[in-house]
């Protein structure tokens, strides 16, 4: 998929122009068409651009050399020689490091693969990507997750947010403290805190 084509299908679906780049106007239409108050569309925004490149991207890179996958999956990769037929082959790789988790079947079942992240904070794994369809009310998406990438990026990355209750952290304001907060639920850690608090704290300013 285009870098980007996402944020254009959100821009279309928002009735702004479609031209790829996310600035205030784009952000005030997104906020808008989803009911967002300043303070929830400044943190969702925030944490999905910082996520998603700026919104240029909405699934998975999994073109990992041997090297980096053992420092990212080092349960699973024992060593370079072990990494090394898995290494650029996104498919072969999603498919090992997701089996057996999040709702996937076995490495042989092709579920890593299927199930990888889309969205524009990544929806991963058979679990979270049934629980989203029946909260949207589209089953099909259990079959082909694809969408999740494409017109439902942003659906998707607000069901995370009220999903793990980042909606009820953010309504207590917009601060460094609560980007932090939202930070360790969306990243697992702090890792590009200095640049969501920066996006989110523009955001903000944006909306309100």
């Amino acid at each position: 998929m285009p870098k980007g084509h996402a944020l254009k299908m959100l821009q279309l679906t928002c009735g702004v122009k479609p031209d790829g780049a996310f600035g205030p106007n784009t952000a005030r239409a997104i906020a808008a068409h989803y009911n967002l108050t300043p303070k929830r569309g400044a943190h969702l925004l925030g944490q999905a651009a910082h996520e998603s490149g700026n919104f240029m991207v909405s699934e998975e890179n999994l073109n990992y050399r041997a090297a980096t996958m053992c420092r990212v999956w080092p349960s699973r990769f024992a060593s370079e020689a072990e990494a090394a037929p898995y290494a650029m082959n996104p498919e072969k790789l999603a498919n090992k490091v997701y089996a057996d988790r999040m709702g996937n079947g076995s490495e042989a079942s092709g579920d890593g693969f299927k199930n990888r992240g889309r969205g524009f904070i990544q929806l991963t794994g058979a679990t979270n990507i049934k629980q989203f369809a029946e909260h949207i009310g589209r089953d099909s998406l259990v079959d082909d997750p694809s969408p999740i990438a494409d017109e439902l990026a942003m659906d998707s990355a607000i069901f995370f947010f009220e999903k793990n209750g980042l909606f009820g952290l953010a309504d207590k304001g917009v601060n460094d403290s609560i980007i932090k907060s939202i930070t360790k639920r969306v990243n697992g850690g702090y890792h590009g805190l200095d640049d969501r608090i920066a996006k989110t704290t523009k955001i903000y300013g944006w909306l309100s």
